[in-house]
C-alpha cells in the first residue's frame, strides 16, 4: 500500500477561536490517537497536503510528521464544510506494524461479463469493503473479477480470496450486479 507525508505543526490552544484562525490561514485542525502513540497529539497541516490523500479513490497508509516526529497512521474521518465542502478537520489514527488495523479497501473491477455484453449494465452496490490486517499486508485495492456474471447475476464478497488480511464486510453483500434493462426484460417474457 502506498504511504503518503504529512508535514504538520503542534497546537496547543484548542478553542474554537484558534481553530477558526488556523483555518483562516489554510491549514487543517487535525489530532492523531491510537495504540501506536502514548498519548494524542493536536496538530495542523497545510490543507494541500491532503489533495493526493482524500480527493483520489486511491487509499494511502500516512506518515506524519509532526515537528520531526514521525508517526505511522490511517486517515480515521475527515470533517466537511455542509456547504462550501472545504475540510474542516481530520482525525488519524496510529497504529503499529505488529497490531492489524481496520481499514476501508476500495474495490477494482476487472475482466469482461457475457451480461454486459448481451444488452446489461453493470450497478454497483458498494465500492469499499472494510477489512482487517497487518498494514504491511493491506492491499491498495480488492479485486472483483467479474468474468462469469451473466445478466441478472451479482458477484458477492463471499466470492473473494483474501491473503493476508481478513474481509469484515458480511459475504453475502453484493459488489457488484448486472442489471437487465427494460428492453430485455420484455424480450424474456415473450
Amino acid at each position: 500500500m502506498k504511504t503518503l507525508e504529512i508535514i504538520g505543526f503542534k497546537r496547543a490552544n484548542l478553542d474554537s477561536a484558534s481553530l477558526n484562525e488556523i483555518r483562516d490561514t489554510g491549514s487543517v485542525p487535525c489530532v492523531v490517537y491510537g495504540p501506536g502513540i502514548p498519548e494524542q497529539i493536536h496538530f495542523h497541516s497545510p490543507a494541500i497536503l491532503f489533495r493526493d490523500l482524500i480527493y483520489t479513490p486511491d487509499v494511502h497508509l500516512v506518515e506524519l510528521n509532526i515537528e520531526g516526529t514521525i508517526v505511522k497512521a490511517v486517515l480515521k474521518e475527515a470533517q466537511f464544510h455542509p456547504v462550501s465542502e472545504v475540510l474542516l478537520h481530520a482525525d488519524f489514527m496510529a497504529f503499529t506494524n505488529d497490531k492489524p488495523i481496520k481499514f476501508e479497501i476500495p474495490v477494482k473491477i476487472t475482466g469482461s461479463s457475457p451480461g454486459i455484453a448481451k444488452g446489461g449494465k453493470l450497478e454497483f452496490k458498494t465500492r469499499k469493503l472494510k477489512v482487517k490486517g497487518l498494514a504491511q499486508n493491506l492491499p491498495d485495492f480488492i479485486e472483483a473479477d467479474i468474468s462469469n456474471l451473466d445478466l441478472g447475476k451479482s458477484f458477492k464478497v463471499g466470492e473473494l480470496n483474501p491473503e493476508g488480511y481478513e474481509i469484515l464486510t458480511s459475504p453475502n453483500v453484493s459488489i457488484v450486479t448486472i442489471g437487465i434493462p427494460r428492453a430485455l426484460r420484455g424480450k424474456k417474457a415473450e
